[in-house]
């Protein structure tokens, strides 16, 4: 068997958005702790470090406590941010089953402004349906967020 054919099935959510904003401004966007928390959730102890640990809270679900543990995984500034995002529980099923992801946002110059790439890597079919069912469509609404938000800084 090949390495391939031994990896659980796993599945990405990818959204593309082109904003009218320069590159750095999408950027502090992602990366301020205070402006994250408007276009997505607060972050506790986020820093664009690669390495430092973090956390999101939402809402628990049976033996999970809504905690999500993230770890910044690289930093490029204007161009790469990817971190681990991580919770659930074993005893839960459907929303806050076990999940090992990680998120990545990717920036590159367009004609007018900045694409904006997210992928959302990991998502283990079928324990993590339900997640990447909701989180599809909430990562949708999440990155027209940040567009929005960052209108207010240019």
């Amino acid at each position: 068997m090949t390495d391939t054919a031994l990896k659980p099935d796993t599945q990405e959510i990818v959204v593309d958005e082109v904003f009218p904003h320069a590159p750095e401004t999408i950027w502090k966007t992602l990366t301020s702790a205070e402006l994250m928390g408007r276009w997505l959730m607060m972050p506790e102890g986020f820093e664009p470090i690669e390495g430092k640990r973090f956390t999101y809270q939402t809402t628990p679900a049976g033996a999970w406590d809504g905690t999500i543990h993230c770890e910044v995984l690289e930093v490029k500034p204007n161009e790469r941010l990817s971190y681990a995002w991580k919770g659930g529980h074993a005893e839960n099923a459907g929303y806050g089953s076990p999940l090992d992801t990680v998120v990545t946002f990717i920036l590159s110059r367009a004609e007018n402004g900045t694409r904006l790439r997210l992928i959302h890597s990991g998502f283990v079919l079928p324990e993590n349906d339900t997640a990447y069912r909701k989180m599809g469509e909430g990562w949708k609404k999440v990155v027209k967020n940040i567009g929005t938000l960052a209108g207010g800084d240019d």
